[in-house]
This record gives structure tokens, sequence and C-alpha cells, in this order.
């Protein structure tokens, strides 16, 4: 006789596959001049987050950007990543028969999974990678608690 399986877990399951993807697939506008297209945040910030016993790593594609030109923030669950640049070119003196380099800005948040040491978190910015280091909050442990008598 074969085991029935409960079809609220896999609708449990779908629903939870889902809820992430909303929650990490927000879409922005990406003006492309006169064809203008939807693009995810994953096309134009690609991340890994990593988990380690003590720490989260999160690796950050952001090919052209200098270390000025990143800024990150982090709150108890998020790590946000913004990222600006302008191109500076005198368009007087040049003369383009093809210009798709200019101002470009970016932000990504990351939901993590647990509290951080905000106050240990580190980074750095190799090549157009960027590494932030999220050292995981020391959970205290459970304290029993006496009940007293009246």
């Amino acid at each position: 006789m074969s085991a029935r399986s409960n079809p609220f877990e896999e609708l449990e399951r779908i629903f939870e596959r889902m809820s992430r993807q909303f929650e990490d697939a927000p879409q922005i506008l990406e003006s492309g001049g006169p064809l203008e297209r939807w693009a995810t945040e994953y096309d134009t910030m690609p991340i890994d987050l990593l988990e380690h016993d003590d720490e989260y790593v999160v690796t950050v594609d952001l090919p052209g950007f200098e270390r000025d030109d990143v800024s990150i923030r982090v709150t108890d669950h998020t790590l946000v990543v913004e990222a600006e640049r302008e191109s500076t070119v005198d368009e007087d003196e040049e003369r383009y028969l093809r210009r798709e380099r200019r101002h470009e800005s970016m932000q990504r948040s990351v939901r993590l999974p647990n509290e951080v040491e905000k106050e240990d978190v580190s980074a750095k910015m190799t090549h157009g990678v960027l590494t932030v280091s999220l050292p995981k909050l020391e959970v205290a442990e459970a304290r029993t608690i006496e009940i007293e008598d009246e």
C-alpha cells in the first residue's frame, strides 16, 4: 500500500516559493533610449549570498564601478547596496557616432536570514567585485524562569 501525500504540504511549498520570488525580484525600469524595457535587479546587480558558521558573505558584481561609487547600509535583517556613476566627457569636444555609456544608478536589497552584528560588518572591493562580510548576531541562550509561590 502506498503512502498518500498531503496536498496541502505541496501547496504550502508552492506559496513559499512564490513568496520568495516576489520578495527577491522587484521590477525596475531601465532606460534604453526610445526602446525602454523592464529588467529585474538580477540583470543589473547579481549577488551571491553564502552562509558560514559565524557569518554571511554577500558577493556583488559591479563591473565598471569604483569603490567611491558604492554605498552600503545594513539593518538587522537587510543589506542595501547602492551604486551610482556618471560618465564625464565633454560632449562639445567629442563627436560620438554612438553613445551608450552614461549615468548609471542601481540599488539592491538583500534580506538576510537572521540578524547580524551591524558594528562588525566589513566590505572590500576588488576589480568590480564587492564582498561584504556580515557576522551573525550571537543569540543568547534561553533562560529558565522560576515561578514564585504567592
